[in-house]
């Protein structure tokens, strides 16, 4: 997050130079600059977000006009230098709770070893001094060096991470966050959702409850267990979507084996993040949560984590229905009711679909298939895959129908 200050100056710079590349926003480190693609997205005069329409959008009181901001971020994003203008004494009280079991937490360090056995028992030479028989604590200090081995694999591309206290930022979150959803703690992936929220937010308790309420939203896409996986569900409803909209190329994945669709499973529970850059994973996600906005339905993620798993019945008025994103005001009117169908199913099925051809003729196995995705990292446009997602979803309703 950068201060009002700091925003202040971001933009007069770019007002003096006309600069608007992304790399004043997101470095990346020297050494990583030949291996890594330039993003697509680029901020558009009349159409992104900018610092004056967000600062318009805002009524005399204080309200904001969500229609208006919905409509700009669907046509273009959010302009970097605004992105991080945002509970904190709760997350303080957290960390201490967290702090008095491991004191590395808020050092500026991370662990990427083990401290803890699976009895309890401190491993020698850790940074706790207690031992430990409650199950959740020791479920819990298992998990911690996992988080950090992930971390120090996290967006190494980028600057940011080239200093071990924003690692260390980053482990601390994860690290609290999984001590206070016990249910699912921390699973691999979950330093990707995150990582944004870090960068882009300068106070960590804004970081951690930005991650909180994205994790309200996704947080069963990382419910794993001996027998299912997470996103199971959402792999079920993408067999689906391609088996209504394209039965030849459903056929040929499932001759191939592929019928599960496990090839996209990374896909959907990171939301993309591994196959964009960075800036274009973020403007992505802005389109996506744009598209998905009901006024009603995001009341949801105000709630409890135990109660949010809850669906809602919304009824909307057409002032209302106004105020839904382009995806979300589909299924209103069509009278889809599937939570299921969330966009990012449909934004694999577009993926597939830009890849159809290619996996028809060339892929005689599964791993053919997933060596062809591979490739549409960093050469994949967001826009245009959202816009893409929306006709297949259109169509799918339409058949599934009849």
């Amino acid at each position: 997050m950068v201060g009002r200050g700091g925003l202040t100056g971001i933009v007069n710079i770019m007002k003096r130079t006309g600069a608007e590349d992304l790399g004043d926003f997101y470095p990346i480190r020297p050494d990583c600059l030949a291996d890594t693609p330039k993003p697509r997205f680029k901020p558009r005069a009349g159409k992104t977000l900018s610092e004056r329409r967000w600062n318009v959008a805002f009524s005399e009181d204080g309200h904001l006009d969500i229609e208006k901001v919905l409509r700009r971020i669907q046509r273009g994003g959010v302009h970097p230098a605004i992105k991080g203008q945002c509970r904190r004494e709760q997350y303080i009280r957290w960390k201490a709770e967290c702090q008095h079991m491991v004191p590395v937490i808020g050092s500026g360090k991370l662990i990427t070893t083990p401290i803890i056995t699976d009895d309890g028992q401190t491993v020698i030479d850790s940074s706790i001094n207690s031992t430990f028989s409650d199950k959740r604590s020791i479920q819990w200090m298992r998990a911690l060096h996992q988080i950090g081995l992930d971390v120090v694999r996290t967006d190494r591309a980028l600057a940011f991470y080239d200093s071990e206290k924003n690692q260390a930022k980053l482990w601390d979150i994860l690290a609290i966050y999984a001590w206070v959803d016990n249910d699912i703690s921390y699973v691999q992936g979950m330093n990707d959702i995150c990582s944004p929220m870090v960068i882009l937010l300068e106070n960590e308790a804004d970081a951690f409850w930005c991650f909180e309420r994205a994790m309200r939203r996704l947080r069963e896409n990382f419910r794993c267990s001996a027998s299912s996986m997470g996103v199971q569900t959402q792999l079920s409803t993408l067999s689906q979507v391609i088996k209504t909209v394209d039965p030849k190329l459903h056929q040929h994945l499932e001759a191939l084996d592929g019928g599960e669709y496990l090839f996209a499973f990374r896909m959907l529970m990171v939301l993309f993040r591994r196959e964009f850059t960075f800036a274009d994973s973020l403007y992505l996600w802005e389109l996506m949560w744009a598209m998905e906005y009901n006024p009603n339905i995001f009341s949801l993620y105000e709630k409890p984590i135990a109660e949010s798993d809850k669906s809602a019945e919304s009824v909307l008025n057409n002032k209302l229905l106004k105020q839904c994103g382009k995806f979300e005001r589909n299924k209103v009117k069509t009278g889809c009711t599937d939570q299921r169908s969330a966009l990012a199913v449909f934004l694999v099925a577009s993926v597939l679909e830009a890849k159809n051809k290619r996996i028809l003729k060339e892929a005689k196995g599964l791993d053919d298939v997933v060596q062809i995705l591979s490739d549409i990292t960093g050469n994949i446009d967001a826009r245009k895959v959202c816009k893409d997602a929306l006709k297949i979803h259109k169509k799918y309703l339409s058949k599934a129908k009849k």
